[in-house]
């Protein structure tokens, strides 16, 4: 195995991890700090890949600008020093099936690309003729870089979910000294 294999299962594995751990942890505050190490580890792929803009970005945006801006959010407001989620069966059952429908839909155009399919079914999707009116930046944007740019919307559309979710207003119970004066 070479060194550039080695990287891309140490990156892998790192994202994988690091996404089930935001998944499976209920502090909100390790929620955001496994997020950025798995977007961090996401990053190191597409650098690996030759993606170098889509890394540098995934980088100064996702890591850099909207976790923190998630972790401001938790920050200030927070009512206790440690923020646990309870997540009803519902939600999770919920969860997985749209986890799972988007699981489905990501491996069916993952396999999809001609460089991972075999020779002949690769051969045949290049015989294809593209029609006169696709522009060569349309035609490389929806076959070699569909793939990590979905990826990387699904990871904004997490984070902005979390955010919106951490900056709900909660109802109280018991109302305030402020509000019975």
């Amino acid at each position: 195995m070479n060194w550039h294999a080695l990287f891309f299962y140490l990156y892998a594995f790192m994202a994988c991890g690091f996404a089930l751990a935001v998944l499976f942890t209920a502090n909100v505050v390790r929620m955001a700090l496994y997020l950025i190490l798995s977007l961090g580890a996401t990053s190191g792929l597409f650098y690996l890949a030759g993606a170098d803009f889509v890394g540098a970005m995934q980088l100064m945006i996702y890591v850099g600008g909207t976790l923190v801006l998630l972790i401001f959010g938790v920050m200030l407001t927070a009512q206790a020093s440690f923020i646990s989620m309870k997540t009803d069966r519902g939600d999770w059952v919920k969860s997985g099936l749209v986890g799972g429908a988007l699981l489905v839909v990501l491996l069916s155009a993952a396999f999809k690309i001609p460089q991972w399919l075999p020779s002949s079914a690769a051969a045949e999707l290049a015989q294809q003729p593209l029609t006169p009116t696709s522009s060569p930046l349309g035609v490389k944007l929806l076959s070699t870089y569909l793939l990590p740019f979905e990826i990387v919307s699904v990871h904004l559309l997490v984070v902005l979910v979390g955010a919106a979710y951490l900056a709900r207003t909660k109802k109280r119970k018991t109302p305030s000294k402020a509000d019975q004066s």
